[in-house]
């Protein structure tokens, strides 16, 4: 394993000289919040953060995507011909992302990345980003990272994990991706194996020391999903849910999507936008028809999704990574951790 030590001075110089070689992306300040946006030529990261309000799963999976163009002029010799959509997918370095959305998206590689089916918007974007990790030293009091089967110095899903040390960076290169990255920028001065990794051994008991949030999920592959189904609890679990779907959009786990076709006199584009099992006309039928026509029967549906059914197909922890946004976030309190909790301690 091989550590690059990152002077704080070099930093702005390395990432200028990634511009030709790379798009990059990093966390910005948006009002009171962060978000991850392109950086423009001299943009820097703004890695004084600790986490950004939305996840950066837009980078590969945006919120509203084209996918082709079509004309409904019948004069015209294409007519009624879908065009696919030119897309960027050129190298591009996800810089600054922390360990847990870096997780997530190995998660929602499963969706995507199947036997059956490849989805080649999300695995083209995917496969073009490099994954810049930033170590979390500060983790927020809703974290429980180390309970979803992940951690603030979590590596699966990185090319480079950067650990801030004060007045450097010390990077650890986990792949040949992450390497050429280095190179890249011009990072040279590497640091003795030994005590990079005592550094960072201590950083990170130190991070995970500060989480004190933890949810148990043990028993859920044990539960009778029919059982969980019917129980009682999920009346009160959805009484105060208004069905904003704020949940869904900030977890970087959530997958679903709509597809439309928007249509403005001759000429129409067909898009996929974020969709939410929350939302009342996610299920409807053709016929009109909604298995899912009740405030409680969406609720259950994300829960189980995420905390039973997730389990019980692939056998690898929860659809979840213990970031927290959707308990920071909710306006009515709903806690997914509370939720496990009965889930996983649930006795009918």
């Amino acid at each position: 394993m091989k550590y690059i030590n990152i002077d704080k001075k070099n930093w702005a110089n390395g990432l200028e000289n990634l511009y030709g070689n790379y798009r990059l992306f990093g966390p910005v300040k948006d009002n009171k919040h962060h978000v991850f946006k392109e950086l423009g030529k001299g943009e820097l990261p703004d890695l004084n953060y600790l986490n950004t309000l939305p996840s950066p799963k837009s980078i590969a999976f945006p919120q509203s995507e084209t996918m082709f163009e079509y004309s409904l002029d019948e004069n015209k010799k294409d007519h009624h011909i879908l065009k696919e959509i030119n897309k960027d997918y050129s190298p591009r370095a996800l810089i600054g992302i922390r360990p847990c959305d870096a997780a997530s998206f190995l998660l929602v590689k499963r969706n995507f990345d199947t036997p059956e089916y490849k989805d080649p918007y999300w695995l083209c974007a995917y496969e073009a980003t490099i994954f810049i990790g930033l170590a979390c030293s500060s983790p927020y009091s809703t974290c429980f990272c180390t309970s979803a089967g992940c951690g603030p110095f979590h590596e699966d899903g990185l090319d480079l994990l950067l650990v801030d040390e004060g007045k450097n960076f010390i990077a650890k290169i986990l792949t040949p991706r992450g390497e050429k990255f280095i190179k890249s920028a011009g990072w040279k001065t590497e640091t003795d194996t030994t005590v990079a990794e005592k550094i960072i051994k201590n950083m990170k008991i130190k991070a995970e020391e500060k989480i004190a949030s933890f949810v148990s999920t043990d028993q859920l592959k044990n539960k009778s999903t029919t059982r969980l189904y019917d129980a009682t609890f999920w009346d009160d679990i959805a009484f105060a849910c208004i069905n904003c779907g704020t949940c869904t959009y900030v977890c970087p786990t959530c997958w679903c999507f709509d597809i439309q076709d928007e249509v403005s006199r001759n000429s129409g584009l067909r898009m996929r936008n974020w969709d939410s099992c929350m939302y009342p006309l996610f299920t409807i039928h053709g016929t009109g028809y909604n298995p899912r026509n009740t405030k409680v029967q969406r609720v259950r549906q994300r829960f189980m999704h995420k905390l039973k059914y997730y389990v019980d197909r692939y056998n690898e922890g929860i659809q979840c990574v213990g970031c927290g946004r959707c308990i920071r976030l909710c306006p009515v309190n709903i806690d997914i951790r509370k939720v496990c909790d009965i889930m996983n301690n649930y006795n009918d």
